[in-house]
């Protein structure tokens, strides 16, 4: 059965709503959320101030959206990369994906929106909810597979997630601030790919 179509007036609140959020990733990651001014926003959109305030509540409302398409298409990407890869077993295919998200956080807008502006805007709390979105039950279910392919020690697999989650966003967050972000996440990179390397039988 064919789906249904959404109603004219459904399908313009929609396209609105995703050029308020583009509008405002490109002007955030620009200029950083202090930076950058509703009207800027509205204008770079080409809609109305009316418009901004029917979908969001004020500027922090749209920054959590923001925040949120950034953190999620970077995951996507991730996800992506780790089924195109060929890794040689399930714990390089672990090291591989960390370190592609190490790069990550070196530059661009998940840097400046999802690590820097995110926390100091919307408290700690954005992050963590973003964590179980799209990190813990993936990274879970990664090293599940290497357990149960002998690459790693049969140790309790969501208390070891929990604490790799907890030094990936350190990690993160320790390279979004660093004066020389590319050799901080070049020290980092080392460090948790010899810890992971540790946990072989």
């Amino acid at each position: 059965m064919a789906a249904k179509p959404q109603p004219r007036r459904a399908e313009h609140a929609s396209d609105t709503r995703a050029a308020l959020v583009a509008s405002a990733r490109r002007l955030f990651a620009a200029q950083g959320f202090d930076g950058t001014g509703t009207e800027q926003i509205v204008a770079n959109a080409r809609v109305t101030r009316g418009a901004l305030y029917h979908h969001f509540r004020d500027k922090a409302d749209l920054f959590r959206a923001v925040m949120a398409e950034a953190a999620g298409s970077v995951a996507q990407r991730l996800i992506d990369e780790q089924l195109a890869s060929e890794a040689p077993s399930p714990l390089a295919e672990i090291q591989a994906g960390i370190s592609a998200y190490l790069d990550v956080c070196v530059t661009g807008d998940f840097q400046r929106i999802v690590l820097v502006d995110g926390p100091r805007v919307l408290g700690s709390d954005a992050w963590d909810e973003l964590v179980e979105r799209y990190g813990r039950s993936i990274l879970e279910e990664w090293l599940d597979r290497c357990v149960q392919a002998g690459d790693l020690e049969a140790v309790p697999v969501r208390a070891l997630a929990r604490l790799l989650i907890a030094m990936l966003t350190e990690a993160s967050l320790t390279i979004a601030r660093s004066a020389t972000p590319s050799e901080t996440r070049d020290e980092l990179g080392i460090v948790l790919d010899r810890i992971l390397t540790g946990l072989r039988p």
